[in-house]
């Protein structure tokens, strides 16, 4: 059930992102006079189709995963004299540009609407005020105590825990010293901190700055679940099982989530006591447990850790006082949608550059699979979680398709850019050497992608 909740999910995300970026390319053709063939939305043997006045064929396909818009276009086919004033390559320079550059900017225009109805019911989040400080981190090292508020990062303002982690991203990568502003409970004015770093994070697989960092908010847990057990990790194989909550962990009561996963990461070649508690449904009496578990030794970001193979769900909350509450009307909705897709779109923009020049390791980027685990767990999540994953998506297309890339739009557009700068357009000998490139480049990139799916660390 869960399987087939994640894949409608998933199509229900696809199919609404793809719809949007099509209408944006079908709309502005139409309104450039170019004859529109067919909408597609999915791809292979039509399910269902339907034809305008215009005789725009409407196509629904069972391969759910894309779609396009086919244009009259002498390029690809021979084009009848009195229609060549319809072929999209008949067309001014200018009116081309517009219709390619549609679709990313129907997907832009999508994520303003989606985080729009997100806002228009308030915005939540947690006040910065540090719960736990690890031990001989770089925050303990550099004076961080539990109570304090983060302010600001590097001079900017940070209100909530989600603002610390955006701006603390922006260091992945790099060397040098990371500037807090902190505000201290016995203190009368906020003070900053200098925190130096080198190649910070640089290697790392799913990067947690606040976890390199060292701190975390004050969470209220009230249990610790194995959300998920490998058949093939060492907590299977110690007996370890799906909904077991876990109480402590060599004798030390389990009170935060690092906390736990420190523990099992350090604790090579050693055995841990873990004592749990296995729910039994139908009334009968829960069991206690006490398991001994031997960590298996894995290679993670270039050191060797343990793990037990399993996927941890914690249960609690966060102290309701310092969750912080932001109403908006209709317009201030709208201005925070707008904030937020720029924001959002910087930040894809920053983690492509620090792909690029390798300061975000390349085991970050993530293929169809997380995707569609991300679908999943956000619709389950909640509505709103859902809508916000269709906008951040729905960015993440638009930006991906202005990629100078041929096949993309973004490939497309630079061909235009060159046509204007020349005078002529791209030879058609060109033209077709560059989206062999192209697509070799995304089919290579998708795999890739996947393979990082399939070998993600459970």
């Amino acid at each position: 059930m869960a399987l087939l909740q994640t894949l409608f999910f998933t199509f229900i995300a696809l199919g609404v992102l793809v719809t949007f970026h099509e209408f944006g390319h079908f709309w502005v053709a139409r309104r450039c006079a170019v004859r529109v063939e067919r909408f597609s939305i999915g791809f292979g043997k039509p399910l269902w189709r339907w034809r305008d006045k215009k005789n725009t064929e409407f196509v629904l396909a069972a391969l759910p995963l894309g779609g396009y818009v086919k244009m009259l276009d002498e390029r690809e086919a021979e084009v009848n004299t009195e229609d060549l004033p319809y072929a999209f390559s008949q067309k001014t320079i200018w009116q081309r540009i517009a219709i390619i550059s549609a679709g990313p900017i129907a997907n832009f225009l999508l994520a303003i609407l989606a985080f729009w109805l997100v806002f228009l019911s308030g915005e939540r989040g947690l006040i910065p005020v540090i719960g736990d400080v690890v031990d001989e981190s770089l925050a303990s090292r550099a004076g961080f105590e539990s109570g304090m508020e983060i302010v600001a990062v590097n001079g900017v303002e940070t209100s909530t825990w989600g603002s610390v982690n955006r701006q603390l991203f922006d260091y992945i990568g790099s060397t040098g010293e990371m500037l807090f502003t902190l505000s201290d409970p016995d203190a009368e004015l906020p003070y900053q901190v200098v925190v130096p770093v080198s190649s910070w994070l640089r290697d790392m697989e799913n990067p947690a700055p606040l976890r390199e960092l060292g701190i975390s908010p004050p969470f209220e847990l009230e249990a610790l679940i194995l959300a998920a057990v490998s058949e093939t990790g060492a907590g299977f194989a110690a007996g370890l099982r799906e909904g077991d909550v876990l109480l402590s962990v060599n004798g030390q009561q389990i009170t935060n989530v690092d906390m736990f996963i420190g523990r099992v990461s350090s604790s090579l070649n050693t055995r841990l006591t873990i004592e749990l508690k296995r729910p039994h449904k139908e009334g009968a009496a829960d069991e206690f447990l006490t398991l001994q578990v031997m960590p298996k030794a894995v290679q993670r970001d270039g050191r060797t850790v343990g793990q037990l193979g399993v996927q941890l769900a914690s249960k609690g909350r966060y102290p309701e006082a310092l969750i912080r509450t932001i109403e908006y009307g209709l317009g201030s909705a709208f201005t925070r949608s707008l904030r937020e897709t720029v924001d959002t779109t910087g930040f894809i923009l920053s983690s492509l550059g620090k792909l690029v020049v390798g300061d975000l390791s390349p085991k970050n980027l993530s293929g169809p699979i997380t995707i569609a685990k991300m679908a999943g767990d956000t619709a389950r999540a909640g509505t709103d979680n859902f809508i916000r994953f269709i906008a951040i998506l729905s960015i993440m297309l638009g930006v991906m398709n202005l990629l100078p890339i041929p096949v993309l739009d973004g490939g497309h557009l630079l061909y235009c850019l060159i046509e204007l700068v020349k005078g002529s357009p791209v030879s058609d000998q060109v033209q077709m050497l560059g989206y062999k490139i192209g697509f070799a480049m995304l089919v290579g990139l998708m795999v890739f992608a996947t393979f990082n799916d399939l070998t993600r660390s459970f």
